[in-house]
């Protein structure tokens, strides 16, 4: 039981202090104080790998959405927003993977598992709580089986967490350091200076702006209004998702373009050409591109990979590579994508008459993602392509990367060198054993050689000597 608790605890210790907690859209609407789903597995599963008293063997993403399905049901969390009220039976509301479902904590303070059952539990009688006991016990191994960990320690054995004892910082640190050897598994990144720090500056955040945030909500709703829809479709709803990056001229000239005429109702197509120029005037006169220049030996490398087929390295390639970037950036990234992955699709609203959505969205996107002028056109429309193509998958965690850094920090945690186990090696480990038997076998094979030159008779006696 204490070690259930501990567990449990540990788990929801590492969601507090580590999932991404800020001011987010969904639905028209702005909530503070919220983290997405996917987010939240990513925790979950980083701090299930690290915690050296469970076995990390067959931890899947699947199972990490267990977890975080078992303490949305203790309610740890919730999900706010429209899904908030969707679902007015509990058991009927199930945790979302993605990093559109928005949830928060019901307590900002940490409130164990199990501690808040105990509360529940203080006017029960001995035999009932007894009974409790075990029925919640049985309930805690259930769900360890659920996800296949199993815990390496006595029952009875009560234990402090030892992530504790590991700062921030120092978590940070390894996490980037884990990123930066296995990007360089996947790619030759001749330098690493550059790489060691962001290459991308951080802007001011623009959610911290109460004007742009208003100003954009009614944007949403004023487009919403003016075309007579209970909410925005795909196409629209990502256009405006990107315009939370833009300056606030942008907005009032977006808000100032929009029909307001109620006796001609404007067509879908009027609204969504009004904010793709908008979208491609600002982006145009951004002097530096989302990527940094100075990465262009990590771009290299990845369209190298893409133009070998070899397209899964090249997916974790950018999975590492996106990491180093500072947060608004990768968030401005993710945005744009998901917007021109939509606009691209040949169903939706045509860009241009002559041209196919996907080549128009090619051509004009790729300078806004990537400006090199070592790379051909080709090459930057090749990875453009890919990460509009790869979108959905591009801002996920690498399982590689959870078990690289849970074994380092760990390491870290027992007090050992945590230099000793990379992750990869140059080559292959052999035994004592082993190493004297083949070097036993390397002696015979010089000595037949030497016979077999001796007895050879059409050699020189003076070159058999210097064979030898």
């Amino acid at each position: 039981p204490f070690q259930a608790t501990q567990l449990w605890n540990s788990i929801i210790h590492a969601l507090h202090s580590q999932v991404e907690i800020k001011r987010r859209r969904q639905h028209l609407k702005t909530y503070k104080n919220c983290f997405t789903g996917s987010n939240a597995v990513d925790v979950v599963l980083s701090h299930l790998m690290q915690s050296m008293y469970l076995s990390c063997n067959d931890i899947s993403r699947l199972k990490g959405v267990r977890v975080c399905q078992a303490l949305m049901d203790h309610k740890v969390f919730e999900p706010v927003g429209a899904k908030l009220y969707l679902f007015k039976n509990e058991k009927e509301t199930e945790f979302e993977d993605t990093n559109t479902s928005l949830y928060k904590f019901v307590n900002s303070s940490l409130t164990p598992l199990l501690q808040r059952m105990n509360k529940d539990n203080e006017n029960l009688s001995p035999e009932q709580l007894c009974k409790q006991k075990t029925k919640r016990r049985s309930k805690v191994e259930e769900l360890l089986r659920s996800i296949n960990v199993h815990a390496s320690l006595p029952p009875k054995v009560m234990v402090n967490e030892p992530t504790h004892l590991l700062s921030k910082r120092v978590i940070d640190d390894v996490w980037k350091e884990q990123t930066l050897l296995r990007l360089l598994q996947l790619i030759d990144v001749p330098l690493l200076e550059g790489i060691l720090v962001s290459s991308v500056k951080t802007k001011p955040d623009c959610f911290g702006k109460e004007d742009l945030i208003i100003s954009n909500t009614f944007l949403d709703r004023e487009v919403a209004f003016c075309l007579n829809l209970p909410e925005l479709d795909k196409w629209l709803y990502a256009a405006i998702e990107c315009l939370e990056y833009f300056p606030d001229q942008f907005i009032v000239m977006v808000s100032q373009q929009l029909p307001h005429s109620t006796n001609k109702p404007s067509s879908l197509d009027t609204y969504k050409k009004i904010l793709f120029d908008i979208i491609v005037k600002y982006y145009s006169q951004k002097k530096d591109s989302l990527l940094a220049t100075q990465d262009l030996d990590i771009h290299s490398g990845i369209i190298e990979l893409i133009e070998k087929g070899k397209t899964d390295q090249a997916l974790e390639a950018c999975q590492l590579y996106l990491k180093l970037l500072a947060p608004n950036i990768r968030e401005e990234l993710h945005r744009l994508l998901t917007f021109i992955a939509i606009a691209s699709e040949s169903e939706g609203y045509k860009l241009q008459k002559q041209f196919e959505n996907r080549s128009v969205i090619i051509k004009t996107c790729t300078k806004f993602i990537l400006q090199n002028k070592t790379l051909s056109k080709p090459q930057a429309e090749l990875l453009t392509q890919f990460l509009m193509d790869n979108h959905s998958e591009l801002f996920k965690t690498p399982l590689m990367l959870l078990e690289l850094t849970s074994r380092k920090l760990e390491s870290l945690l027992e007090g050992q060198d945590p230099d000793i186990n990379s992750g990869f090696t140059f080559c292959q480990r052999v035994t004592t054993k082993e190493y004297e038997e083949q070097k036993q076998q390397t002696n015979q094979y010089l000595l037949a050689l030497v016979q077999e030159m001796d007895n050879d008779p059409t050699v020189p006696l003076k070159q058999k000597k210097k064979l030898v």
